[in-house]
């Protein structure tokens, strides 16, 4: 293999037969592929594209480039990915309440990413919990429990963690194709039966375009099945943040409290519902989203899911008595304070982009890969579009670490804001279904 004449070939527009592909990809993970040659791979490849079956080759090589995990289980395995956005808390209820229903649920999560919240941080804001188990410790849980929600390990598509790094630094992280194997790499490297994708569009998603939000849905959904995952995707309203608070021990609470009945956010359950019972149907577990919906919310109320939810992560080195009494455990930031309304009227609209720059400003997210996060801070009670309120009413409610902190990310709020003297027209949450 010369990895230059394969870059040269995507560079001038040519489709790269499956050896080549293979050949590059291996070379990346042996070293006889430089970073400047992996740079200049992705680049070609942000440019020219890549067809169904390149990128199908590419999404398979990154799999076989490391350990692929084979279940044995009373049940089928089964996944969900989001794309990222404000308020998404959904895995922390989705994996419990699947598991509750029949299913099997290795989730492997990410961190954040630019303005959105991740996972794996809003689980690391739990006392104890391991979120990068050893192999071992992570079959046992989903064996037992029936969900672990973790990290990548390193021998889990190890193509995918260089060539991610490689792209986070030259611009072309938003590859359709490379998003595509990316993602996908590590969802059929663990061994899943059937995935169900969250592709977010509007103001606070990656794509805020609907048009490339749909390319997306349908390469990954595209993608998936032709490489042997059964997998649909939703596309769904990322315009206003997913539930009414924003950071990570602040999402963990509030998905403890929906998961228990406590309090329960209308557009976060729908989502979580819908991508549900997507995967039941995927899974056979239901024959269909009428029945698929009836279990999950039978799992819901009678407290399955919060007992999965609390067995996840015990096992996984977390308190045992979380879910009884949240606030003893997890962190909380000493200023609590509400943003204030300027003028009266509705929420017309908010740049829920600048909600999750708002948390990363109160220290809640990472601005370089080796920043710390502050757990505890965020942004509680968050406004919904449509909402009424009057001068002096809260917005918001900040929970941060110092005044100056809170007085920065208060005017980010502020400037998010858009009201008007009527209420705008209601927008769907979920806007398309795909199943490629």
């Amino acid at each position: 293999m010369i990895p230059q004449e394969i870059i040269r070939r995507k560079r001038d527009g040519y489709p790269l037969p499956a050896h080549d592909i293979d050949n590059f990809i291996a070379g990346l993970v042996d070293g006889r592929v430089t970073e400047g040659q992996a740079a200049a791979f992705a680049m070609a490849v942000f440019f020219r594209g890549m067809n169904r079956a390149e990128c199908v080759a590419l999404t398979r090589a990154m799999t076989e480039s490391g350990m692929q995990m084979d279940w044995d289980l009373p049940g089928p395995t089964l996944d969900k990915h989001s794309t990222g956005g404000i308020g998404d808390s959904v895995s922390l209820l989705l994996a419990p309440l699947v598991a509750a229903c029949g299913g099997f649920v290795p989730m492997i999560s990410g961190r954040g990413l630019g303005h959105t919240g991740g996972t794996l941080d809003k689980l690391d804001a739990i006392p104890g919990y391991i979120s990068t188990p050893e192999r071992d410790l992570f079959r046992r849980v989903v064996r037992d429990v029936g969900c672990a929600i973790i990290g990548q390990t390193r021998d889990l598509a190890p193509a995918d963690r260089i060539l991610y790094g490689i792209r986070d630094v030259t611009a072309t992280v938003e590859s359709i194709p490379l998003i595509t194997a990316s993602i996908l790499s590590k969802k059929i490297a663990a061994g899943l039966d059937g995935l169900v994708m969250d592709v977010k569009t509007g103001s606070g998603a990656f794509m805020t375009a609907l048009s490339d939000s749909r390319a997306l849905a349908e390469s990954i959904a595209g993608v998936a099945n032709s490489a042997g995952l059964p997998t649909c995707a939703l596309i769904t309203d990322m315009n206003e943040p997913l539930a009414h608070c924003a950071g990570n021990a602040l999402e963990v609470s509030h998905a403890i409290r929906h998961l228990k009945g406590d309090a329960v956010d209308a557009r976060l359950h729908e989502v979580t519902m819908a991508l549900g019972a997507e995967m039941l149907v995927l899974g056979h577990l239901a024959r269909d989203d009428a029945e698929a919906r009836a279990k999950l919310d039978q799992a819901w109320r009678s407290g399955a899911a919060a007992e999965t939810f609390a067995a996840m992560v015990s096992a996984l080195g977390g308190p045992a008595q979380l879910i009884d009494d949240p606030d003893s455990y997890l962190p909380q930031a000493p200023i609590c304070r509400p943003i204030k309304a300027n003028q009266s009227g509705y929420v017309a609209a908010i740049d829920t982009r600048a909600i999750g720059v708002a948390v990363l400003e109160l220290g809640g997210g990472r601005r370089r890969a080796a920043d710390s996060i502050d757990f505890a801070v965020g942004l509680t009670g968050l406004l919904g579009c449509g909402s009424q309120i009057e001068k002096g009413e809260p917005l918001a409610f900040l929970h941060a670490r110092t005044d100056d902190a809170a007085a920065r990310a208060e005017a980010i709020v502020h400037a998010a804001y858009h009201l008007a003297a009527e209420a705008p027209a209601s927008a769907p949450l979920i806007i398309e279904t795909l199943t490629g």
